[in-house]
């Protein structure tokens, strides 16, 4: 698709935005991931780097709120493991008890996740992951709101993987700072953060994001030509 691959000309993107999708078989011609990820947002990093292939339930076991966010039902250790890890992270502060239970989760049932650059994805993606830095997020929020899906909610960071199931489930997109957890998986820098757009805007978003990001070209000149008297 001619969007997928102008998104991140038009932003001038460091890395590559990331297709995902999910699905109830597993893609044919597509290699299952060969080893299983500490977290499950460290395969967004895997498809940025280039790579294409798919992920069942067993291998996001051992990111207990990734699985908890993407649906997934946890054998008993790892279902101990995250009512542990949420226990150390409420009693760190981090979180109130009562935020748990509002996080966004993938409804339906977990059955394979398929992760691809997006110029290279042969498939639909559910969710396009962008990362950038704030400006260049600026013009995507610009271009979201002039195409009537930008979300009227704060940016929120922890955890990011929730991103995912709030940007699918109500088709607007989602700007996500980032959590420690993904930062320290992904080597996410310190002056980057989120932008997860639901594939099916994809396109809208990509029309109107041509018009603004030749707007604030003109406009930057503009505005420096002011600066400098």
């Amino acid at each position: 698709m001619e969007s997928q691959s102008q998104i991140g000309e038009l932003l001038d993107l460091q890395k590559n935005p990331v297709a995902i999708a999910f699905r109830d078989q597993a893609p044919t011609g597509i290699a299952k991931v060969d080893t299983a990820a500490v977290s499950g947002c460290s395969y967004w990093a895997h498809a940025a780097q280039g790579r294409t292939f798919y992920t069942d339930a067993a291998d996001h076991y051992g990111c207990p709120v990734g699985a908890h966010t993407h649906g997934i039902e946890l054998p008993e250790q790892q279902a101990e493991e995250l009512q542990g890890l949420v226990g150390t992270m409420v009693e760190l502060q981090y979180i109130d008890m009562e935020e748990v239970g509002q996080l966004p989760q993938l409804s339906g049932g977990f059955g394979f996740a398929v992760y691809a650059p997006l110029a290279a994805a042969d498939f639909e993606p559910d969710v396009v992951v962008l990362s950038g830095n704030p400006r260049q997020m600026m013009v995507l929020a610009e271009a979201a709101h002039a195409a009537g899906i930008s979300n009227a909610s704060s940016m929120v960071g922890r955890p990011t993987c929730a991103a995912l199931p709030a940007a699918f489930q109500s088709q607007r997109v989602v700007t996500n700072l980032g959590c420690i957890g993904n930062r320290v998986y992904t080597e996410l820098s310190d002056d980057e953060l989120y932008f997860v757009v639901p594939g099916a805007q994809l396109g809208t978003l990509v029309e109107r994001l041509r018009v603004l990001s030749s707007a604030n070209r003109e406009l930057a000149g503009f505005h420096a030509g002011r600066a400098a008297g």
